[in-house]
């Protein structure tokens, strides 16, 4: 087939659907092109950026008739920064957008075409981050810089404030980079692994307001370092503890495996329904709790779990879902790879008074096989939270081969959920896929689908 466009050559097109990261989508002779900040309706010139065999990529450079929903976008930073890819989108349009993208998948994927159901969306859809990571660095004049990264770049951009952090952490991480600046402490260069502070990273319990900071050091010794813990402490006196964490590796991954307490415990607290939760540095906790807590009683309501039922919690983190599920079951068993998050979790048990849980730090793959095979525990129920790559073949294998009566899968990537639930359908009916949009503004949504066993 001849590709129909060229590379710097400007076409006009309709904009005929929306794509899956909320990019606009348009045929010429039949042949696809991706334009991101377009909506579904617009006609628009754009300019072709990049050319292969089965699609192209084009960038607008007039919007010539514009969709009803558009709308100005309330962030200064938000061409550059691809932080939330929707910003340009009346918030009710969006969730539409969402639910349809998922929609699409399931038709294409799925013998049982299942109705996705509508996105519940945030009433206020603003600054609903608790974690914040600020990576801190040298611009090109070699002047301290603190901000976000650039869409699909390591440039770092200088930010006042981002409509999705919570503002009193950003006033925090603020005030320490100026602190840092002020004090002449140095700055890592990530092109020579040289130079002192990497990130700043910030926790909140939304619920009860305690805050924890993280200052990542290529190094163990912050210059002034007891001058900086007074400063902040007295400052905002909501900092429950201040962790130096200290990543000496020449990688991506902003957190490194050793935490040195400053202040406080090294952890803060938050609340999920009645339930309290310790949160460390290290360990995963939902990022929007107000929707994390709609999202698991979802699962806990999709499971239907009794007094008589043992559950599987797979890829349980800090034992969030867990602890939600304890109250129904006779006995919850929550598998997690990260030790830390096992640890919290078991800590998290204790602090509620629940005793009918028990987490395993290990590879799902792995600690299902033995829970199944060498412990000879069969669960009526699994519920499984995995990664955004889904879950592995094995469990896959596993789950198959014990056949629980209930299986829920809530998901942060539908593409993969879609995929795992095709290769179970033959021996589930996928009751329901409910959606929940857990990060607005971007193209994420969270998906919770419950499958029964047939006959």
């Amino acid at each position: 087939m001849k590709v129909p466009v060229e590379k710097n050559k400007e076409y006009i097109v309709d904009i005929i659907d929306n794509g899956f990261e909320g990019e606009g989508i348009a045929k010429i002779d039949n042949f696809t092109i991706f334009i991101p900040n377009a909506i579904q309706g617009e006609k628009v010139k754009i300019v072709i950026v990049k050319v292969l065999s089965s699609h192209a990529f084009g960038k607008i450079i007039e919007i010539i008739s514009s969709a009803s929903c558009r709308i100005e976008s309330d962030c200064s930073t938000y061409k550059r920064c691809g932080g939330c890819s929707l910003r340009h989108i009346q918030y009710e349009e969006t969730l539409k957008m969402k639910q349809n993208a998922v929609q699409s998948l399931v038709n294409k994927t799925l013998k049982k075409k299942v109705a996705v159901q509508p996105v519940l969306g945030m009433e206020n859809p603003y600054h609903y981050r608790n974690k914040a990571q600020y990576p801190i660095g040298n611009d090109k004049n070699g002047k301290p810089i603190m901000g976000v990264f650039a869409n699909r770049t390591h440039e770092i951009i200088p930010i006042q404030t981002c409509l999705l952090q919570n503002q009193q952490t950003e006033e925090i991480a603020k005030f320490i980079f100026d602190y840092m600046v002020k004090n002449k402490i140095s700055i890592y260069d990530e092109k020579t692994g040289k130079g002192l502070v990497r990130h700043i990273v910030t926790k909140i319990g939304v619920k009860t307001n305690e805050i924890m900071c993280v200052i990542v050091v290529n190094g163990k010794k912050i210059p002034k370092e007891k001058e900086l813990l007074t400063e902040v402490i007295n400052h905002f006196p909501r900092v429950k503890t201040i962790v130096k964490n200290v990543n000496m590796k020449n990688t991506n991954v902003i957190l490194g495996q050793e935490n040195i307490n400053l202040y406080g415990d090294g952890y803060i607290k938050d609340q999920l329904a009645e339930y309290v939760f310790k949160i460390s540095p290290l360990s995963f906790y939902q990022v929007n709790p107000i929707q994390a807590e709609t999202l698991y009683q979802l699962g806990v309501e999709a499971a239907k779990i009794t007094k008589q039922d043992v559950v599987f919690d797979l890829y349980c983190g800090i034992g969030t879902i867990s602890l939600f599920m304890s109250q129904y079951a006779k006995k919850v068993y929550g598998i997690e790879i990260v030790e830390e998050a096992v640890k919290m979790a078991r800590e998290n048990a204790k602090l509620n008074q629940v005793d009918n849980v028990h987490f395993i730090a290990g590879d799902v793959e792995e600690a299902l096989d033995e829970l199944i095979h060498k412990n000879k525990i069969v669960p009526d129920i699994i519920m499984v939270d995995p990664p955004r790559k889904g879950l592995d073949s094995k469990s896959v294998e596993n789950i198959l081969q014990i056949k629980p009566k209930r299986l829920v899968y809530i998901s942060c990537n539908p593409a993969t959920l879609v995929r795992d639930l095709a290769k179970v359908e033959d021996l589930y009916e996928v009751k329901s896929i409910k959606t929940v949009d857990m990060f607005p503004f971007t193209s994420h949504v969270e998906c919770c689908s419950v499958l029964y066993l047939k006959n």
